[in-house]
């Protein structure tokens, strides 16, 4: 059985995400108890489900706190367990409440919206580390459930390396858990043939792999992942999110996540996403 919990803050994406999930077929339950979780699982095994997702959240009160033992508890059991945590800045939260006019569902403790997603961060922060990591903050809608597609179909067990290219101009990702800088590299932005084009095409990976330096980050950038990797899966880490960021995310960031993203899929099961190019 794979079981996919979603959780996260209010308002990052998590019934989207469900609700891709859905479409692709698995038994879907949207707030759960934590306490619900093994009977249910018990049932659906016994009935021959075999793709479920459940979202859980601060709806469920602090009881969230017990996921991460029922989460350890279910992978003896032989389940694949895999956790998707979204989160979003708290201005772009508190936007998304204000353009839908719901209410946030910590409101009821008296608490203003800002407060409450204060509070809701420090509720589900023990299960960040168990979890896939998602920014919602300046993700498209149709971008979000790609990313949930890719999440679902990964092979069973072991790291997943993700590298993320973005652009600084709009902010750091939130799941980053490391971040290069690439903006000192010549900017294929400037050349006008360019600029329509992104690091995916042929063209800008030609005219950044003639920079002796790109060539030299580049180089770097993958020692230090190879010298670190091992730490991380000694660790029992799921997931590592390595960001690459450029101004605007489009040519010189995109093209070291897909050059960087090939190196490392020969050995580990890696993914590529790009934040600012969309679907």
């Amino acid at each position: 059985m794979q079981l996919i919990l979603i959780t996260g803050l209010s308002g990052s994406g998590k019934s989207v995400a469900l609700a891709v999930l859905e479409d692709a077929g698995y038994y879907c339950v949207d707030n759960l108890p934590v306490e619900l979780v093994g009977p249910l699982v018990e049932n659906l095994r016994a009935s021959g489900n075999e793709r479920v997702a459940l979202t859980m959240d601060a709806r469920t009160g602090n009881a969230v706190t017990g996921l991460p033992q029922e989460v350890q508890r279910l992978r003896t059991e032989g389940i694949d367990v895999r956790v998707m945590f979204l989160e979003a800045k708290a201005d772009t939260l508190i936007k998304r409440y204000s353009e839908t006019r719901r209410r946030h569902p910590l409101s009821q403790s008296g608490l203003t919206l800002p407060e409450c997603i204060a509070r809701e961060r420090e509720m589900v922060a023990g299960l960040s580390e168990l979890a896939h990591h998602i920014d919602t903050s300046d993700l498209a809608a149709n971008t979000l459930r790609d990313w949930v597609k890719d999440f679902a179909t990964l092979p069973v067990a072991g790291l997943t390396l993700l590298f993320e290219s973005f652009g600084f101009k709009h902010g750091i990702p939130l799941d980053a858990d490391f971040v290069f800088d690439v903006r000192c590299l010549p900017n294929p932005h400037y050349d006008l043939k360019l600029r329509p084009l992104t690091g995916c095409d042929a063209p800008v990976a030609e005219f950044i792999r003639a920079v002796p330096d790109a060539m030299r980050m580049l180089g770097d950038i993958e020692r230090f992942i190879n010298d670190w990797l091992p730490a991380f899966e000694r660790d029992n880490r799921s997931y590592l999110t390595i960001a690459i960021g450029c101004t605007g995310g489009r040519h010189r960031s995109v093209f070291f996540v897909e050059t960087l993203a090939a190196k490392f899929r020969a050995s580990t099961r890696t993914l590529a996403r790009h934040r600012e190019l969309g679907p």
